[in-house]
């Protein structure tokens, strides 16, 4: 090979674009640098790889590490011999313990291997030793750059703290998230038998540990505290010196150890280099820079309550390995390396930042009872959910269940938490689901539009507790579109009684409307495919707003409202809400949040006034809690108010989550019976972290602030994931939007695919024989005998003993195999959410 700054007769420093990686440096001798070192020298005997490790051979850092069976599974085919030699020496159960107010709950089926690290590491040495792969101990690597010109490939294992990212920084652009709490990673000699969770009250606050066995003499012991109650525990004064390295902080070890001493149950707190952290989520825009590539925690990091720094570095190398075989150049490999890897990495970082999000906000969940408190722990990062935790352990769901349902159900019947009845003001919904506002455009004369009724007759025929015909504007300029409907006049009126009574013919569901002033985002076209719309421009009509601020560069001055606007403001939603109370809505919803009207008031980034209706909360909330009480005032007693707002503008000087509690409060203290609460569209520069239920959080952070019932929106479309937001007890209520789009009758087909039949569900009568899934290809094949002894069930609960020996406690890979099947006979979408064992 030749290349620039290359020697022709070796082949050193080529170009990444046309040679191959003949010869290959690893920074960093951890798991996952060894174990690419072994795979690639296995996979290309001739080449030449050497790793470049600063610490001794026998030094040793850290304790237990965990894998799923996924991870294990690539391990074993890509290396049988590193694969036998974890084998032998994994810990493995399959219980999770919550220790929550004196109380245990244990969840089984879950499936764990557990193997010290040290032990790793020095399993991985020997098969680098045995494939004659160079590793330089006591080593530190020589500057990156002089490693890139001598080697064909340099890759960087160097840690969450890598030097190498810091040298190409303007390459990799790493994001470094510092978080709030403070860790430390500990062990003990106590042998848990079981992944174990200890949550513990102060009167500094609260304590938790994640605890797991790694060998037959040790389990891993993670401390974690949130930042304040740190320091309320005096934490901060033991750890206020610098520690050398390697150094653990002695005192602040011991003061865990008195107070978890309960659980310790007289076995000692063991420390290996180890001190109050926090933890740094790691993102790189970029893996790759030329000829040199970052792997492990160097390129991603995901946070230790998934358990996946590890699994993610092994896997890294795997691929990395895997990408060098199969493509034809360095560049390419890299190329395709990172795309394989990054959605992978990515998709483990939504589901850690979701659990890391969880245990920093601990506290406010410590008011659940056990059962629920339980499930809402496992359920934490989206991946564990209702439906495979039934899966898992049947048992354990239905005692979760109870406890939701305040008993068992005397039928023995279980009942999706979807379709448990609830109580609304005086309106009893008879389940969970509400089909939230959803904009048609198709009213350029602002009167409700034959689609708006096929829509909404097709919404409440479809099962739902709760439909709400949405974005209605109380004033001709309060319109979002010129394709919105409103209600300030008679003919409009009467157009939605009529529409009203044509659903109520043929549905009992109950109906509600969204009432709104769209403020700066009115005036705009029907959103296109990218769903924004556009400025009308010269079409448009003039805006209101609390200041005069546009929406973004395209869009017109709004004219800052004066007092007698703002009066006329609330006159004209008391009107509305007249006539909605006078047309049979059985539902008002006020729209005050998503940037319109009366959400530019409340958010500090929209709200810049002088006068009494602008700077602190409390002034900022004077307009919509005018319009609250003047609408509750003609809003009839019993029939449900509902608020929407957005609990976080996701931009910097936002609505704090401080400011959203105090909002929610406001409004229940004003008379809303309930919070619809979503986030976002506040401002055009948002950078909201869309995903799967990523606004569910909010939702459930007002619950347990205010004690309002709340409804959660965006981003849940499964029953999976609304069954696990209600019974966890985030939400109240769930909105269902888009999937709804896709499929009007996304309830009842809920119903049928989780084999409910009972009264949260019914069926419309001429639908009925529509009420069980049609047969598909195969359904009516029944599968034959084919084993002349039939091996029991793996059991669900499965506790780890040392002591014991024999393969009953020692299970291989066909076991783990077959546990697997069992556990995913309910969902087998997603192989990852399955496997991911949420340590």
């Amino acid at each position: 090979m030749t290349g620039a700054g290359g020697d022709p007769a070796t082949g050193t420093g080529g170009d990444p674009a046309t040679g191959t990686a003949r010869r290959v440096a690893v920074i960093g001798g951890g798991p996952g640098g060894l174990y690419f070192a072994a795979l690639a020298r296995q996979s290309a005997p001739e080449r030449e790889i050497t790793v470049f490790e600063r610490d001794g051979r026998e030094d040793e850092f850290g304790f237990g590490v965990v894998f799923s069976d996924e991870t294990l599974d690539g391990i074993a085919q890509a290396d049988p011999a590193v694969f036998a030699a974890m084998g032998s020496e994994f810990a493995r159960w399959s219980d999770i313990d919550v220790r929550y107010a004196g109380q245990v709950r244990t969840s089984g089926g879950h499936g764990f291997a557990a193997l010290d690290r040290n032990r790793l590491r020095a399993i991985l040495q020997r098969r680098c030793d045995e494939l004659a792969v160079d590793v330089r101990y006591r080593t530190p690597a020589p500057p990156v750059g002089q490693l890139a010109e001598e080697y064909d490939l340099v890759v960087a294992a160097d840690g969450i703290h890598s030097a190498t990212r810091a040298a190409y920084a303007d390459t990799f652009r790493p994001q470094l998230d510092e978080r709030h709490a403070r860790y430390m990673w500990l062990a003990t000699d106590k042998v848990f038998d079981a992944f174990t969770f200890l949550v513990e009250r102060f009167d500094f606050g609260v304590l938790q540990v994640h605890a797991y066995p790694y060998s037959a003499q040790r389990s891993t012991f993670i401390v974690e505290i949130a930042e304040d109650a740190w320091r309320r525990a005096g934490f901060e004064a033991l750890a206020d010196r610098e520690f050398a390295r390697g150094e653990s902080d002695e005192e602040s070890v011991r003061r865990c150890a008195e107070l978890l001493a309960p659980h310790l149950e007289g076995h000692r707190l063991i420390p290996n280099a180890s001190r109050w952290i926090r933890f740094t989520t790691v993102r790189n825009a970029t893996w790759r820079h030329r000829n040199v590539v970052l792997l492990g925690d160097a390129a991603h990091s995901a946070h230790f309550s998934i358990g996946s720094g590890t699994k993610l570095a092994l896997e890294d190398a795997l691929a990395l390995a895997a990408s060098l075989g199969e493509q034809p150049t360095v560049e390419q490999a890299l190329a395709a390396y990172e795309a394989e890897r990054r959605p992978v990495v990515e998709s483990t970082q939504r589901a850690a930042q979701a659990s890391l999000e969880w245990f920093e906000t601990i506290e406010r969940r410590t008011g659940q009872d056990a059962d629920r408190f339980a499930f809402n722990l496992l359920t934490r990062s989206r991946r564990v959910t209702y439906g495979n935790l039934r899966a898992r352990d049947p048992g354990f769901v239905a005692a979760v269940e109870a406890a939701f349902a305040g008993g068992a159900d005397p039928a023995g019947t279980a009942v999706p938490p979807m379709f448990r009845p609830f109580k609304l003001a005086a309106l009893e919904l008879r389940n969970r689901v509400v089909v939230p506002p959803l904009a048609t455009f198709t009213s350029p004369d602002a009167l409700p539009s034959a689609f708006d009724r096929a829509q909404l007759t097709a919404h409440a025929l479809g099962g739902a507790g709760l439909v709400i015909a949405g974005m209605t504007a109380v004033t001709p300029e309060g319109r979002a579109t010129d394709h919105c409907p409103g209600l300030w006049n008679d003919r409009q009126e009467a157009a939605w009684r009529e529409l009203v009574a044509d659903v109520g013919a043929v549905s009992d569901t109950p109906v509600g409307i969204q009432l709104t002033h769209a403020g700066r985002r009115a005036a705009t076209s029907v959103p296109g495919p990218d769903g924004i719309g556009r400025s009308l421009g010269a079409d448009g009509w003039p805006l209101l707003a609390a200041s005069p601020l546009p929406w973004d560069a395209d869009s017109p001055r709004p004219h800052e409202a004066n007092q007698i606007e703002l009066a006329a403001v609330v006159a004209d939603f008391a009107a509305a809400a007249e006539r909605a109370a006078r047309i049979g809505f059985e539902v008002l919803e006020l729209q005050f949040g998503h940037g319109h009207l009366l959400s530019g008031f409340l958010s500090p980034l929209t709200n810049r006034r002088t006068d009494r209706y602008g700077g602190p909360l409390a002034q900022r909330l004077r307009l919509p809690l005018e319009v609250l009480a003047a609408v509750r005032a003609v809003w009839p007693a019993g029939r449900p108010l509902l608020v929407r707002i957005s609990a976080s503008d996701w931009a910097p000087g936002g609505t704090s989550e401080v400011e959203a509690v105090a909002i929610c409060r406001a409004l229940g203290d004003g008379g809303a019976d309930a919070v619809d609460v979503s986030t976002g569209e506040v401002v055009a520069h948002q950078r909201p972290p869309y995903g799967r239920g990523y606004q569910t959080p909010f939702a459930e952070l007002v619950r347990a602030a205010t004690g309002l019932p709340t409804v959660a929106v965006g981003a849940i479309s499964g029953h999976d994931d609304a069954n696990s937001v209600l019974l966890a007890g985030r939400a109240d209520l769930v909105a269902v939007g888009r999937a709804q789009l896709h499929d009007p009758l996304w309830t009842l087909h809920a119903a049928a695919e989780q084999g409910y039949t009972g009264p949260g569900a019914r069926w419309p009568g001429p639908w009925a024989a529509g009420s069980r899934r049609p047969p598909g290809p195969g359904s009516d094949r029944v599968a034959p005998r084919l084993r002349l002894v039939r091996e029991p069930e793996p059991p669900v609960h499965r506790r780890w003993r040392p002591d014991a020996a024999g393969p009953a406690h020692h299970p291989d890979r066909t076991e783990r195999t077959e546990r697997t099947e069992r556990t995913d006979r309910t969902d087998r979408t997603d192989r990852t959410d399955r496997t991911e064992e949420e340590r």
